[in-house]
């Protein structure tokens, strides 16, 4: 090419490319109608096309800000289900809490499992608050359950019996005790030949027992 027909090319290229492009568009959408066409046929009538995940959170189920006047704590308390005296947040310590309820660390273990629980499994009713840490205190996890010996006895005892055991293992290295053993018994007198006896000599005889 010379530098006449140069302008001329590039003219003609961006007319090439610019129609290119409106013919991709085209396509694009006659691809989107096509599509909204096959999914409104094949949607059951009444249905809804917009849908949410089930799994994901209302905004009403989210943490709102932390309440700061006895009126939020009582609105925030009303949306949680709670009364407003049992009702209390988590600090604003900036972890982003919110207004979520400060629930007791108490494992579903301690939960009364004869009761009719609306979730048997976790022991837990429709619409009740569960813990911000409710993997923690599940059942295959931590369990809070009291005990049915309390802390110092359990210490008490443990101390003891091991305060016991090592008393008596240094009685026992002091005053060491066996049990009583007979000399070790060997065929053939006691191995007379074995170990040096002459063969011309009659051997001794050798009582390992007396009656």
């Amino acid at each position: 090419s010379t530098p006449d027909t140069a302008p001329a090319q590039g003219r003609l290229l961006g007319v090439a490319s610019a129609l290119a492009r409106e013919e991709m568009a085209s396509s694009g959408r006659w691809i989107r109608a096509l599509t909204r066409v096959i999914t409104k046929n094949l949607q059951p009538a009444g249905s809804c096309t917009s849908v949410r995940a089930a799994s994901g959170l209302s905004k009403d189920m989210l943490p709102g800000p932390y309440p700061r006047t006895p009126e939020e704590r009582a609105l925030a308390a009303k949306k949680y289900d709670m009364r407003v005296e049992d009702y209390e947040p988590y600090p604003d310590d900036g972890m982003g809490f919110g207004d979520y309820p400060k629930l007791p660390d108490k494992s579903q273990q301690e939960r009364d499992p004869w009761y009719s629980w609306d979730e048997p499994d976790l022991r837990r009713n429709y619409g009740e608050p569960m813990h911000w840490d409710f993997d923690m205190f599940i059942r295959n996890r931590v369990d809070t359950s009291p005990s049915p010996v309390d802390w110092n006895t359990m210490v008490k005892h443990f101390c003891g019996f091991l305060g016991f055991m090592l008393i008596m293992f240094y009685v026992g290295e002091i005053f060491p005790s066996y049990q009583p053993v007979a000399p070790k018994q060997y065929p053939y007198n006691n191995l007379y030949l074995e170990n040096g006896g002459s063969p011309d000599e009659e051997p001794p005889k050798v009582h390992n027992y007396v009656i």
